[in-house]
């Protein structure tokens, strides 16, 4: 449920019907719009009359019901309005959110060695990109696979840092290795693997470093949403969400199905930001450009791109690695006007 206060409403006002609330057994969360304060409501609210709360102060404009089962992700928790994850880097702020200038994320599957980063981190930061991502630890399918180098892969992404001032996105798979990768990344990554572990996303939810939660191989939207809630009801607020491609029948010519479709329905459902991982959700580079183009057109906030230095050579993931050279020439396109990405 939400309290919808009127424009110009006095903060001691806001104080005050928040202040009642709690006596009611409810947690108000109060949300500052761009026009608007709202107060979120949480606990036990389904018996409760929305004109008994109106009455409580001239101020209130409307008593809503959140209907979805994702009450905090839900775009009407905000009233329509949709949320800014403000991450700071060493180059300055960088905002992820609707109305804003698509982020561009990029960077190899892998935490190979310090040459291959920061060449990589350099490449990409010169072509335009806010943030280099780097597998440290990896799930992988096999346990024989490459792993990520753990701990030593963290002081190379620092490495990388230092030198380009480019933000970090690295993945969290163990709540144990969570403390020391939050003193390098900028944004912790959970990935697919792990939308669903959810003592993890209690963990992330209680830090403060903003949450990139990737979606499920065979998850749904309301399911992914719900994951999200968990990192939101423990806490955080900065959460974005990054579609990477589902499982679906057609394995033999690309490794996922990449949901396009989940852009301007999260729109219509959640205020959080979205993301789109062209590079997992084809498989193979010489779709990712094409994939990355649509993204854009249908409303994506941001992008994360594998760009490998030798993809050819690279220990995980190679095949969906775009060169530098490739990734310069898709950044290029993606900075003209909407109207011209389809050429």
């Amino acid at each position: 449920m939400i309290i919808v206060l009127k424009s110009g409403t006095p903060s001691e006002e806001i104080e005050r019907v928040s202040t009642e609330m709690c006596t009611w057994g409810l947690t108000p969360e109060k949300i500052v719009g761009k026009h608007k304060v709202v107060i979120g409501l949480v606990g036990e609210t389904a018996e409760l009359d929305p004109l008994r709360i109106q009455e409580i102060s001239p101020w209130i404009e409307h008593v809503l019901r959140v209907e979805q089962p994702f009450k905090r992700a839900s775009r009407e928790y905000r009233h329509g309005e949709p949320s800014e994850v403000v991450v700071p880097t060493p180059n300055g702020e960088v905002i992820f959110g609707e109305g804003h200038d698509v982020v561009v994320v990029a960077g190899p599957c892998s935490v190979e060695n310090e040459s291959m980063i920061i060449e990589t981190a350099q490449r990409v930061k010169a072509a335009g990109a806010k943030f280099l991502r780097g597998g440290a630890y990896k799930p992988r399918t096999s346990p024989y696979a490459f792993q990520g180098h753990g701990e030593s892969a963290l002081d190379l992404l620092a490495a990388a840092k230092a030198k380009t001032g480019l933000g970090i996105i690295t993945e969290v798979m163990d709540a144990a290795d969570l403390e020391k990768i939050a003193e390098v990344a900028d944004v912790l990554q959970i990935g697919a693997r792990n939308m669903q572990n959810f003592s993890l996303l209690k963990r992330v939810g209680a830090q403060p470093k903003p949450v990139l939660l990737k979606r499920g191989m065979s998850a749904t939207i309301e399911e992914w949403l719900m994951a999200a809630e968990y990192i939101l009801a423990a806490g955080n607020p900065n959460v974005i969400l990054c579609e990477r491609g589902i499982r679906t029948f057609d394995r033999e010519y690309t490794r996922n199905t990449l949901d396009l479709a989940a852009i301007p329905v999260l729109r219509k459902l959640t205020h959080l930001p979205i993301m789109i991982d062209p590079s997992h959700g084809t498989g193979w580079a010489e779709f990712v450009p094409a994939m990355a183009k649509a993204a854009v057109a249908a409303g994506a906030d941001a992008l994360m791109i594998e760009v490998h230095p030798n993809p050819a050579k690279a220990l995980s993931d190679g095949a969906q690695s775009l060169t530098p050279d490739q990734f310069d020439e898709l950044m290029q396109v993606l900075q003209r006007p909407l109207v011209s990405l389809s050429r």
